[in-house]
């Protein structure tokens, strides 16, 4: 797999795909972020980015991780000592879940977003953007309507970031999408260049294959859970013996969240997945590759029983070293 291949693979949205391959040409040394807000334990939407960041620092790429503590603020989380204690319990999630040390650099937005030069060019960025266009994309991330000054202050800061961490790349979920649209809009109008970005999918709800996997709504999968939980977890969710899920009896379109899983956590991270069987059904597959997978299933080749048992003990050798470091943590 080529730089380029390695760089967008697994990318829902690459903005603009001239910038990246132009990136992917000499990736070397070269710097990608992604912003977190400490909010609590690691969960699969948190590794999705982690795995994208992975790719990149496989491709040579050096990456910064924003512990986007005065966000969190912004964002009603908790004091700034509950916050920043949050930020170091993932700071080590993430090294446990497979970021290079050595090719990490982690950042509080404290260290820089409360210096003056910073506070001038917010206000300059403030000026450009009209209210609505701020609220829209804060409402993107949040799954609803803004209603404080800090959260429309909030999308104008994650465009700003940009700037300050000297990126070359930026990195987010699809609802980051409308941020990042405003940053390559609005960087340029206060003098400085727009950076291109990568934006990985957003998985469907695990129970149903609706709407979105999240942690405050319904089921997702987290480094808190034990291997019990995780199997508990995979083995209730939404996987139909297709591809292409029928809508629900709303006309809602679905996604098989299993085989989503699969793709973006699963193989980017194993060279191949064996599912066991009992001899008499016809004993264990190999997989060398998701699509490999999704046909097999799709034929009826691979029952959905078996592919949730590969897949709850992936996701379970994935989570193992993050949940052993947040029993260290709490001794």
């Amino acid at each position: 797999m080529d730089a380029y291949e390695l760089i967008t693979r697994n990318a829902e949205e690459v903005v603009t795909d001239e910038e990246v391959q132009a990136l992917a040409e000499d990736p070397e040394g070269k710097r990608v972020y992604v912003g977190y807000e400490p909010s609590g334990v690691l969960h699969i939407g948190h590794m999705l980015t982690a795995n994208k960041l992975i790719d990149l620092q496989d491709a040579g790429m050096e990456v910064v991780v924003l512990l986007a503590d005065v966000h969190a603020y912004l964002n009603d989380k908790g004091t700034f000592e509950e916050i920043e204690e949050t930020a170091e319990k993932m700071r080590t999630q993430f090294l446990a879940y497979g970021l290079d040390e050595d090719q990490t650099e982690f950042v509080y937005g404290s260290e820089y977003q409360l210096d003056d030069d910073y506070a001038l060019d917010l206000h300059k960025l403030e000026l450009d953007t009209t209210l609505n266009r701020a609220q829209r994309a804060m409402a993107e991330i949040q799954g609803g309507e803004t209603a404080k000054v800090s959260h429309v202050v909030y999308p104008l800061m994650q465009a700003l970031d940009i700037e300050y961490l000297d990126l070359d790349l930026a990195v987010g979920g699809l609802d980051q999408r409308k941020v990042h649209m405003l940053m390559r809009e609005e960087l340029p109008e206060i003098g400085y260049d727009a950076r291109p970005v990568l934006h990985t999918p957003i998985l469907a709800d695990l129970g149903t294959g609706e709407g979105k996997m999240s942690s405050s709504t319904g089921v997702t999968i987290s480094m808190e859970d034990s291997t019990e939980d995780i199997e508990e977890k995979v083995n209730s969710a939404f996987c139909p013996p297709t591809r292409d899920p029928e809508p629900d009896e709303e006309g809602n379109e679905r996604e098989n969240p299993v085989l989503e899983i699969f793709q973006y956590h699963v193989f980017p991270r194993f060279e191949t997945v064996v599912v066991e069987r009992p001899d008499e059904y016809g004993g264990n597959l190999e997989y060398d590759d998701y699509e490999s997978l999704a046909t097999d299933l799709e034929s009826g080749e691979l029952h959905p029983a078996d592919a949730k048992g590969a897949l709850a003990s992936s996701l379970d050798e994935l989570v193992a070293p993050g949940r052993e470091k947040l029993r260290e943590l709490e001794e």
